[in-house]
Formats: structure tokens, C-alpha cells, sequence
């Protein structure tokens, strides 16, 4: 399901999140079924995800449970091998505490020197660099204000699942 890490484990400041092992998908889709509702099958998000295979996945924990998550997806825009986060999902007691930027930060941290798209809110992202793509193309109707790239450079082009 997952590709192997081709990096060294991203690791917060406290140690809280670690890399999604299979064992977790299905706590992983309660938590995002949770979190989005069945709503989310029907944005063109989802349709790139269906498509695509997990680069990575990263998970934190409390106890023996699982209270967030986040996904990596290969892609490729214009032709270029990239990432496309998400879903990033944190349980409803959970949130306020930082898991949901922890999370982007090991996505971040996984990626490297590979752009990442997202579709988000730029308040939110714009911390950790992204930025408006506005030549990104997905297939399916998107807000192309949400469409976001944090990378070396402009992306442009199509995106597709790699």
C-alpha cells in the first residue's frame, strides 16, 4: 500500500508522529469518515486520491488509538513527478492541540526537494510556504483559489495520479 520511506522518519518536536503502518487504514478512514463526513467522495480531491497510490502516510497517536492523519499521494503535474496532501484529518477532542501542522510539517519534511499540491485554505498553509498555483489544471470542478504548491518554481500543468 505504502511506498517505503525514502527519507528518515520526520519526527516533531515531541515525538508524537510517526509514519502510518497498514495496520492503521482502518482507523485512518474512521477518523477521516469522522472528520469530512460522506460528502468528501464526491470533490474532485478525492477522485485525484481514488487514482493515485500513497508516497506515505503519517499518523499520530494517543494511547493505542489513532486522533490524526495524513496522507501523501503520487502525482504528477505537467509531466513532473510531485505530492498531493491530504486528507489531514485530527479528532474532534484533538484539535487546537498543533497535530494538524505537526502532520503538514511531516509531509513536508517526508517530501524533501518534491513539490506538493494541495487543495486548501491559503490562511492555514501559507505558514508553511504554499502558495496559489494558479496553472494547475485537476480534472473536475475545484475552487482554483484552494489550489495550492509549495515547491522549488511554478507548477503548471495537468495533474494526474502517477
Amino acid at each position: 500500500m505504502f511506498d517505503a520511506p525514502a527519507r528518515p522518519v520526520p519526527q516533531d518536536a515531541d515525538g508524537r508522529i510517526e509514519i502510518e503502518a497498514p495496520a492503521d487504514a482502518a482507523a485512518v478512514d474512521r477518523l477521516v469518515l469522522a472528520a469530512f463526513g460522506p460528502g468528501r467522495f464526491a470533490k474532485t480531491a478525492e477522485r485525484l486520491r481514488e487514482g493515485a497510490r500513497v508516497a506515505a502516510g503519517f499518523v499520530a497517536r494517543e494511547g493505542d488509538g489513532v486522533i490524526g492523519s495524513v496522507r501523501l499521494w503520487a502525482v504528477t503535474v505537467g509531466g513532473e513527478p510531485a505530492l498531493f496532501l491530504g486528507p489531514i484529518a485530527v479528532s474532534a477532542a484533538s484539535r487546537r492541540a498543533g497535530l494538524g501542522a505537526d502532520l503538514v510539517q511531516a509531509c513536508i519534511d517526508h517530501a524533501g526537494d518534491t513539490g506538493i499540491l494541495l487543495v486548501g485554505d491559503l490562511p492555514y498553509f501559507s505558514r508553511f510556504g504554499f502558495r496559489p498555483a494558479p496553472d494547475v489544471r485537476l480534472t473536475g470542478p475545484v475552487d482554483q483559489r484552494r489550489v495550492l504548491w509549495l515547491g522549488a518554481g511554478e507548477a503548471a500543468g495537468e495533474v494526474r495520479p502517477a
